[in-house]
């Protein structure tokens, strides 16, 4: 992920992995967006991903980062 602003704007979205739906979650900065994703449970959030206007990371991936 290029954008390192915690007041970036993103989305955070769900992304089922049996029909490959995409579920919005919120939109709103960086900082707000980590912080609902850190609230969903568990075994949801190998599915939550964050958008920018130029990228795409897994929530997982950025943690691990």
């Amino acid at each position: 992920m290029r954008t390192v602003s915690e007041n970036a704007a993103v989305r955070l979205y769900h992304l089922d992995d049996e029909g490959g739906v995409a579920t919005t979650i919120l939109y709103g900065t960086l900082a707000e967006a980590m912080a609902a994703a850190a609230c969903q449970p568990e075994e949801m959030q190998a599915g939550l991903y964050l958008q920018t206007s130029n990228d795409v990371v897994g929530y997982l991936d950025l943690l691990e980062g």
